[in-house]
């Protein structure tokens, strides 16, 4: 089937025993080739882990779960084509980099697309499947942050309704490293 093709996949929330593929896309996004400035953790690491870290992490994101839903693309096969994460992130908590949140709000990290997949609309379907949980959930703001140099992912974000709110994030490794806070508010 062709992958322009609507319909030749079902979006759906992981379940926990399903950590095995979690592991094989996740291992699979970090070789991407903007992958250093996808992610935040190197093929090396990721590939290190025990499998009870995998478990963990797919039980922690599959149906049911209720901080945080991992959303995949199942293609023809069983095949996993593409995936989001949206974390919960609640006011008056402190977010991973350090900023207060100020009001309840979905946190998307994890969007990774097989190549052969991206320009399919894939990634679109993903990021409403994500929105349509965490509205759900009571959730009214989305973020998620993006590497100033991947302009691929900038423009995926954009297309799925997201902007810059103007604010940048530091990552750790020195003077200038950052990222670029995206937001969708409803």
């Amino acid at each position: 089937m062709s992958a322009s093709v609507p319909g030749d996949y079902v979006i759906r929330s992981i379940r926990a025993d399903e950590w095995p593929a979690v592991k094989e896309l996740r291992l699979r996004a970090l070789r991407d080739p903007v992958a250093d400035l996808a992610y935040l953790e190197t093929y090396d690491d990721a590939a290190a882990r025990p499998d009870a870290f995998w478990q963990e992490r797919a039980a922690g994101g599959a149906e049911g779960a209720s901080g945080a839903r991992q959303i995949v693309a199942e293609g023809p096969g069983g095949l996993w084509l593409g995936t989001l994460t949206v974390l919960m992130e609640e006011a008056g908590t402190t977010d991973w980099a350090g900023f207060p949140v100020e009001r309840r709000q979905g946190h998307v990290v994890g969007v990774f697309v097989r190549s052969e997949w991206r320009g399919s609309g894939l990634t679109k379907a993903l990021f409403d499947a994500g929105l349509e949980w965490a509205r759900a959930n009571g959730v009214t703001r989305m973020r998620l942050i993006v590497h100033p140099d991947n302009g691929r992912a900038q423009g995926a974000y954009r297309k799925a309704g997201f902007a810059p709110s103007g604010r940048t994030v530091p990552l750790v490794g020195g003077p200038g490293d950052h990222e670029v806070e995206y937001v969708l508010e409803r």
